[in-house]
C-alpha cells in the first residue's frame, strides 16, 4: 500500500520535548507522506500521545524541526533563525490539522450536527446553511444520519466518537490525528469507530494514529511505529514490525497484545 511523494504530511526531525528534568520525547524522526496512515503503537507513556499533541502545537517542541505539509508548526523562519507564530496564526495552522481524542469532549446542550457545525461556521467563517448540509453529509457518512438532531447524553459511546470523526472531518482537515479512538468505548462499540477510519483510509486521508488496535494497524497501516520511553524503537511496514519484529522490546510489546 506504500504510495510516493515529494513533501512529507509530517516531517519531524530530531524532536524532543521536556517537561522539567523529564524527557517525554527523545529525538523522533519520522515521516508521513500525503495519503499514507502511521500507525503509533507501545506501551502506556511511551510518548505516543505527546508527540501526536506536538504535530498541531497543543504541545510545544522543545528542540528539534516538525512540520505539517511544508510549513513548520507553530514557527516561522526568518533567516537563520525560528520566530515563534502568534496565537491567531498557530489556530489558523491548527484548523487544517482534525483531531480526535479519547474523551468524545461532545457540547453536551448541542445536538449532533450542532457540534459538527460549530468549528467551520465559528472558526473559519463558513456560510451556515453550507455548513449544516455538509454536517449533514459527514453524520451520515459515520452511519449516524438518524442521529442528526440527537443529544450527546441520547448516543451511545461510539456514536459519539463517531460525531467527534464527523466534527473534526467538518474542517476540511488535510490531515488527522486520533489518539486511541476506541480506548474509552465498550469492545461491542468498537468496531463501528475502526470502520470509520477505515473509509477515511481507503479515501485517502492523512492520518497518524495512536492505537492498541493491531488488527487495524495490520490492515490499514502504511507504516507502524514501535515507540518506547520516548523514542522509535523501531518502525517499518504492518508485516515487519507486527509480523517479523527485529528488537526484543517491540517482541516482549507485542507478545503481551497480539
Amino acid at each position: 500500500m506504500s504510495r510516493s511523494f515529494t513533501v512529507p504530511m509530517v516531517l519531524a526531525r530530531n524532536v524532543r520535548k521536556s517537561y522539567g528534568a523529564f524527557e517525554a520525547l527523545r529525538g523522533i524522526d519520522l515521516e508521513v507522506g500525503p495519503g499514507q496512515v502511521m500507525c503509533l503503537i507501545g506501551p502506556s507513556g511511551s510518548g505516543k500521545s505527546t508527540f501526536l499533541r506536538c504535530i498541531n502545537h497543543l504541545e510545544k517542541i522543545s528542540a528539534g524541526l516538525l512540520a505539517v505539509d511544508g510549513d513548520l508548526v507553530g514557527y516561522r523562519r526568518g533567516g537563520d533563525r525560528l520566530y515563534e507564530l502568534r496565537d491567531r496564526e498557530v489556530c489558523a495552522k491548527r484548523a487544517e490539522i482534525g483531531m480526535v481524542f479519547q474523551r468524545f469532549n461532545l457540547f453536551p446542550h448541542m445536538t449532533a450536527v450542532q457540534n459538527v457545525c460549530l468549528g467551520p461556521v465559528t472558526v473559519k467563517g463558513d456560510d451556515k446553511a453550507a455548513v449544516r448540509e455538509r454536517a449533514i453529509a459527514l453524520l451520515d457518512r459515520v452511519g449516524l444520519s438518524d442521529k442528526v438532531d440527537s443529544y450527546p447524553t441520547q448516543l451511545s459511546g461510539g456514536q459519539q466518537q463517531r460525531v467527534a470523526i464527523a466534527r473534526a472531518l467538518a474542517m476540511q482537515p488535510k490531515l488527522m490525528l486520533f489518539d486511541e479512538p476506541t480506548s474509552a468505548l465498550d469492545p461491542e462499540l468498537v468496531g463501528d469507530v475502526l470502520d470509520v477510519m477505515k473509509g477515511l483510509a481507503n479515501d485517502g486521508m492523512t492520518m497518524v494514529v495512536v492505537t492498541h488496535e493491531m488488527g487495524f494497524a495490520r490492515e490499514v497501516a502504511d507504516s507502524v511505529v514501535f515507540m518506547d520511553a520516548g523514542a522509535v524503537v523501531e518502525s517499518g511496514t504492518p508485516e515487519q514490525v507486527l509480523g517479523n519484529p527485529q528488537h526484543e522490546r517491540t517482541k516482549a510489546f507485542l507478545a503481551k497484545v497480539l
